[in-house]
């Protein structure tokens, strides 16, 4: 799987950067508590992947109703079979059986447009090392902007400013579970509601994957302030010198009662910890 998808998945328009998941990652993202090992679907000829999909279980809330839902990932075909109609075939064989658990809703992102979708998120990409990311054409300097000028610009500070800021423990659980779905609740009409296990298998740090830090209230005992990244790097497909660009990817960001200058100062303490494990780029889509 793992071969197929660094292959054959995701590229930018250019061809010159492709999605590298790493196994851990797919792990992480495939075995979620209660995931269904059905919902996990590869097409094989000759020994080898040549069609892949896969669906998680998620705990849905749609204008304050739950609703089950499948979320649909990684769906993908090895390019020498594109346009033989596999992907269709790969949606309908998840789609019956996901209706088989008598679920009825599915929900999951495209690069394209399909009909219909609810949102869209764009994309926005900070620079952590700005030399590689201009050398392999990741990122452009303006021609009138010296390379020392430029790597300043995007220098950040070497420790992080929020006090008390630390990296999330298995202790932790019980009280990011409740903050994190009392912000979701507060704020947005369509978000997922999380266990205290969904929790503990997607926010607690693992080395690769996901790293979380916060901050405790020291008054209420309760977390006020919350930042967490996955690790999702790329290959690069057309540059000599460089195979790989580290990315770190936003993921779930909150601070107590939305206030802004605190919210500014994580994601800044963000990219610092990001610079500091040697990530290239930070990157976020613009959705919650």
């Amino acid at each position: 799987m793992y071969d197929l998808l660094t292959k054959h998945y995701v590229e930018d328009a250019d061809g010159k950067f492709r999605f590298d998941y790493s196994i851990p990652f797919l792990k992480w993202a495939l075995t979620p508590p209660d995931y269904h090992q059905e919902w996990v679907i590869g097409v094989r000829g000759k020994g080898k992947l040549s069609g892949f999909i896969s669906g998680i279980p998620v705990s849905m809330v749609v204008n304050g109703q739950r609703v089950q839902m499948c979320e649909v990932n990684f769906l993908c075909v090895h390019k020498k079979l594109r346009e033989m109609r596999l992907a269709p075939m790969l949606i309908k064989e998840l789609t019956r059986r996901v209706n088989l658990r008598d679920q009825w809703q599915a929900i999951y992102t495209s690069g394209t447009t399909l009909p219909t979708p609810f949102a869209t998120a764009q994309y926005w990409h900070r620079n952590l090392n700005p030399q590689k990311l201009v050398d392999i054409r990741f990122a452009f300097k303006p021609a009138d902007t010296p390379m020392a000028k430029f790597v300043k610009r995007h220098k950040l500070a070497a420790e992080t400013g929020t006090q008390n800021l630390r990296p999330m423990i298995e202790a932790d659980i019980p009280k990011v579970a409740f903050a994190l779905n009392k912000h979701l609740s507060e704020n947005y009409k369509v978000h997922i509601h999380f266990t205290e296990e969904e929790v503990r298998h997607f926010l607690l740090p693992q080395e690769g994957v996901v790293s979380s830090y916060l901050v405790m209230n020291a008054e209420s005992g309760e977390v006020s302030d919350f930042i967490s990244y996955y690790t999702l790097n790329s290959s690069v497909l057309q540059d000599p010198n460089h195979d790989k660009i580290y990315a770190a990817y936003a993921y779930y960001n909150f601070v107590e009662g939305n206030d802004h200058d605190r919210m500014h100062s994580l994601m800044r303490d963000a990219l610092i910890l990001a610079k500091q494990a040697n990530f290239d780029v930070f990157n976020m889509t613009e959705v919650l």
